[in-house]
Formats: structure tokens, sequence, C-alpha cells
């Protein structure tokens, strides 16, 4: 029997990864099942577990993907170069730029599996621990709020910012202000009849600038 490349494995694993991907826009991560990708895929059950040992195992392998394919690590880092040319409200006015633009064209994409996904922490932490367990690789959004961080913090130590709150509780208040921000948007685009409904990310992440901005004395 002839020896299967590398290549092909990882073109199979691919072809589950993105069946996955795909069963997840449509159904909420913490409902989809073996049979939905199986079926998504069209392989018998038995070829599946050949690629991949369990439904968690392609998850983390999907996290993965969706991480390369939608990476914003390159862009984040552009704005950063500017640090020492441009002042802080400008980096961070480019900061939230970024993050609207991006929440704005993946919204039905990847930002409606990481609500998923942030939805099923809440409900079951302990899985979603092993299907994160394996991912070594920074996030989107935790490479950037590390790269911030690391900005103000020098800013705040040269006296370019004059934080009204710890800088730490800043960044806490980014953290959980994007993913609501992130909630709302989904919720708007899915439901026109919601209370939400309207909401656009350049507009929140516009007032978001600014409340930052106040938070940090600039």
């Amino acid at each position: 029997m002839p020896r299967v490349s590398e290549e092909y494995l990882a073109g199979k694993r691919k072809e589950i990864t993105d069946a996955a991907h795909r069963v997840c826009l449509r159904k909420p991560v913490s409902m989809v099942t073996m049979t939905d990708i199986i079926n998504e895929t069209g392989m018998a059950q038995g070829n599946i577990y050949r690629y991949y040992k369990d439904l968690d195992e392609i998850f983390s392998a999907m996290i993965l993907d969706m991480r390369e394919s939608y990476s914003i690590i390159e862009e984040t880092d552009r704005i950063f170069e500017d640090v020492d040319k441009e002042p802080v409200d400008v980096i961070m006015g480019k900061i939230f730029d970024l993050l609207a633009r991006k929440m704005e064209e993946q919204l039905m994409d990847i930002q409606k599996i990481n609500f998923d996904l942030s939805v099923l922490a809440i409900n079951d932490p302990e899985r979603t621990a092993r299907i994160m367990g394996g991912i070594k690789s920074e996030g989107n959004l935790e490479h950037l709020v590390n790269r911030t961080a690391e900005l103000m913090g020098k800013a705040a130590a040269t006296g370019d910012l004059h934080p009204r709150q710890p800088i730490e509780d800043i960044i806490r208040f980014l953290s959980s202000s994007y993913s609501g921000i992130q909630m709302n948007c989904i919720i708007s685009a899915c439901y026109s009849w919601s209370p939400m409904a309207g909401n656009e990310p350049k507009k929140l992440f516009g007032t978001l600038k600014e409340t930052m901005l106040y938070l940090l004395g600039v």
C-alpha cells in the first residue's frame, strides 16, 4: 500500500476544519455534532476519525485555521511601529478603526464563531478548556491587547498619559467592552426587532475610543 504524504493528510484535515467552519456559521457551536461535520464533508464516519479523535480536536484545529486566515497581528504591529512618531491619541484611533473595520468585515463569520465560543465557555468551561488547551498561538485580540497595554504602560511612565484608573483596570474594561460590542452587533445583525438593532461597529468603537482616551487622561 503506498505511503500517504503529509501534504495529503494536511489537505484532508483542512477539508474537515473547513466543513466545521461552515457548520458553525449555520448553528451555535455548542449545538454542532460530529454527525453534522461528517455530513458536511461527505466522508464516511470511520474515515473522519483517521484525522481527528473527536469533535473538540476538530474545533481546536478550526480555531487555529481561523487565527491564520483572519490574522490582524501584522496590521496591529504596523500601527505600533509609529508609537515614537505619533501621539497616543492617534495610535489609539488607528487601533479602534482597525477593530471596527475587522468586526464589520467578519461579523457573521469569525466574530459569530468567537461569540459562540464565549457562550460555550460560560456554559461548559471544562469543554472549552479542552478545546483551547492545545492552542499555543497568540490570538488576534490577545496580541492587540498586549501591545496596547505595553503602549499605555510606557506612555504613563513618561507622563504622556495621566490614567484616571489603574492601567490594568482600563485594559480589562477594553476587553469587556470589545465582547459587549461583538455581542450587540451580532444580535443587531440577526434580529431586526431587537432593541440593539441598528448598532454599527464603527459608531460603537468610536464611542469606546473616546471613553478610553478619557480614562487614559489624554
